[in-house]
């Protein structure tokens, strides 16, 4: 665990491991000046101006140069971590960026710790524990939508948000505070009705956080889409054509798939987690038996799911199957996809034309219909018609999967919890608010009431760190790579 009050030289390698054509060393700390003049041929370091890069040398012991690099410095506060800091931009073998860090060690810096640099910067204030946590999220976005989220994080606009939140509860919590210096005369300073109306309208805040958090996982981690099905519905060459690669192997014998097949790809903006599984049916074959539990598996932890119905097959039968199955998959959002409609008698390729998603129609929406009926329409989020093996309406697909991942919340505008400790401060945060607002219902006393409100200042207090531990500090920075 880092102490608090360390303030020593430390030097890591701030690029990822490997080889590359340029690497950053990062050396941090009161008298990282004099760890670097000792090896530093170049312009003078006495009096150099912040922010500014030089080219120069840096030697070794013996005098022979280890490299020519370029040292930018810049100087405390103003600063990544608050104190003066050099990063060191050397070429990128391996060998160069091992040998420069032990030859500042052995001038007196010390090797980093996984996160001490960002730490260091909340420690000197130069940020807070959310955005600490947001340039985590940062450095392993994968999307643009988990680099919107962990952006405006990373930059304070959580922060920002956690802070009027506070504002409002630090509000109501005065108002009891003061009752309770004058508790022996029996006198209100707050209103019940404002003080209910603004309990209210806060606890509707920290619950739609609350409920962001599903979206912001599957947003971060890529948004689980399982692909579903009876044998031969063309599960694998929707798979194939989603993620534009020949992923899965796709042949006309019924049970191909016996196990699952996983691959992630961005579509328009969001990473998504495509899933083939073996196709849904009774069999006697142990092997793909247990191909389709581990379907049921992916099933049940699906954020969405594409039941796909073979227009040329026995679609009585596969529809009542998918029926079955919807109902017992309430978290999940369901789209029916009609695919081989290219093959299909009651479907012509002229009729093919985009359809507004949500509508409960399909890109050829009478032979659907046909299909499966009006009434079937309203079980799932979205209907459609699709040739899987010719790419028609693929693009009207990923539009609808689009809207589904991010339903109510919209990564670009919207605070989206990420964090699960964020999630399990905000639900105990609310949990404490509700108790608040129960006992103004049933009268309780101001000293009960502003009891859980401090409570909910709290949690949110450790969000941002204004609360923290050593323990929860050692745990979050140990999350972070060397050198960040």
């Amino acid at each position: 665990m880092i102490s608090a009050v360390q303030t020593d030289p430390i030097v890591a390698v701030s690029t990822p491991s490997g080889m590359g054509g340029i690497a950053v060393v990062r050396l941090s700390g009161k008298g990282a000046d004099r760890v670097i003049g000792k090896c530093w041929k170049g312009v003078s370091l006495d009096g150099i101006a912040s922010h500014s890069a030089h080219l120069g040398k840096v030697l070794l012991e013996d005098g022979s140069v280890l490299d020519e690099v370029v040292l930018t410095f810049f100087k405390g506060p103003r600063s990544f971590t608050g104190e003066d800091v050099f990063e060191i931009s050397c070429h990128g073998s391996r060998w160069i960026q091992r040998e420069l860090v032990n030859l500042l060690v052995r001038h007196g810096a010390r090797a980093a710790a996984p996160g001490e640099f960002t730490q260091r910067a909340f420690m000197n204030g130069r940020m807070d524990l959310a955005q600490a946590e947001g340039v985590i999220d940062l450095i392993s976005a994968s999307s643009k939508a988990s680099h919107r989220m962990a952006m405006r994080q990373a930059n304070g606009r959580f922060t920002v948000y956690l802070d009027n939140l506070r504002d409002r509860l630090i509000e109501f919590a005065s108002l009891l505070e003061l009752e309770l210096d004058f508790s022996e005369e029996e006198v209100e300073f707050a209103d019940r009705k404002r003080l209910r109306d603004l309990a209210d309208e806060l606890l509707g805040v920290l619950r739609r956080l609350a409920a962001s958090y599903s979206t912001g996982k599957s947003l971060k981690d890529g948004v689980p889409v399982v692909i579903a099905g009876a044998p031969n519905a063309g599960k694998s060459t929707l798979l194939n054509q989603l993620l534009e690669e020949e992923k899965a192997i796709v042949s006309d014998v019924p049970g191909t798939t016996r196990d699952i097949i996983e691959d992630t790809c961005e579509v328009n903006g969001i990473l998504f987690r495509f899933i083939d599984t073996a196709g849904l049916r009774d069999t006697a074959d142990i092997v793909e038996r247990i191909g389709i539990e581990r379907a049921e598996d992916r099933l049940s932890r699906a954020s969405i799911i594409l039941w796909l119905l073979d227009t040329t097959g026995d679609t009585d039968n596969q529809l009542k199957e998918i029926l079955n199955r919807v109902g017992e998959l309430p978290d999940a959002s369901h789209l029916l996809v009609c695919n081989k409609v290219d093959l299909a008698n009651n479907c012509e390729s002229e009729k093919y034309s985009p359809a507004e998603a949500g509508q409960g129609e399909s890109l050829c929406g009478a032979a659907a219909e046909s299909l499966f009926g009006k009434e079937t329409a309203h079980l799932f989020d979205a209907c459609m018609s699709i040739s899987a093996s010719e790419g028609y309406g693929i693009d009207e697909l990923k539009g609808i999967m689009t809207s589904l991942a991010c339903k109510e919340y919209n990564p670009d505008t919207d605070i989206i919890l990420t964090n699960g400790r964020h999630y399990a401060a905000i639900l105990r945060g609310a949990e404490a608010l509700s108790r608040a607002r129960a006992a103004l219902d049933t009268g309780l006393s101001a000293d009960f009431i502003a009891q859980d409100v401090r409570e909910t200042l709290h949690h949110l207090a450790t969000l941002t760190g204004t609360i923290s531990t050593p323990d929860l500090l050692a745990s979050i920075f140990s999350r972070f790579c060397i050198g960040k």
